[in-house]
């Protein structure tokens, strides 16, 4: 019969599963539920390993939003929980996440980006979603999220803007 450690960790392990996904596939949101849940349950269970691997990932999740403040508190803690443990290959992978990604397309993530080329070729939310492999959803967060990054007001100008800096 399980124990309720056992079910915790099993938790634990499957939202740091699923935030990992939703942050590779650019759901920002849920990836962020996913971790911070995760982050809770390894803080339960005293393992503070596996909470300091979440924080890197909720830094990189931060960091893809945009708050590199955020992203640098995050990695921090990392930082100090991984020293005392001596984990040195985590300091080391850590210390080359630190530094802010500076990008020819800065501020768009590497998901926008592929989504404005997309937009830009004349896709619909609906094919975007199933070249990408992610829900319609998820495509018009990118999209509203594009367009507020740049400042432009429809899919046009995004069209024009991925044209005049290169991303086509």
């Amino acid at each position: 019969m399980a124990s309720a450690g056992d079910v915790l960790y099993l938790g634990a392990l499957g939202t740091q599963a699923l935030g990992s996904v939703l942050l590779a596939e650019g759901d920002l949101q849920g990836a962020l539920g996913a971790l911070r849940t995760s982050w809770m349950n390894w803080q339960e269970l005293q393992a503070p390993y596996e909470a300091a691997r979440i924080r890197v990932l909720l830094g990189c999740c931060c960091r893809s939003f945009g708050d590199e403040d955020a992203a640098t508190l995050e990695f921090d803690a990392a930082s100090l929980v991984f020293a005392r443990l001596e984990a040195r290959p985590d300091l080391a992978r850590l210390e080359t996440l630190r530094a802010p990604v500076r990008l020819a397309n800065a501020p768009l993530t590497r998901r926008e980006r592929e989504v404005i080329v997309l937009v830009a070729g004349g896709r619909t939310n609906r094919a975007i979603a199933r070249e990408l492999g992610i829900s319609e959803r998820t495509v018009d967060r990118h999209v509203s999220n594009i367009l507020t990054k740049l400042g432009l007001p429809s899919r046009t100008a995004a069209t024009a803007y991925a044209y005049e800096h290169g991303l086509i």
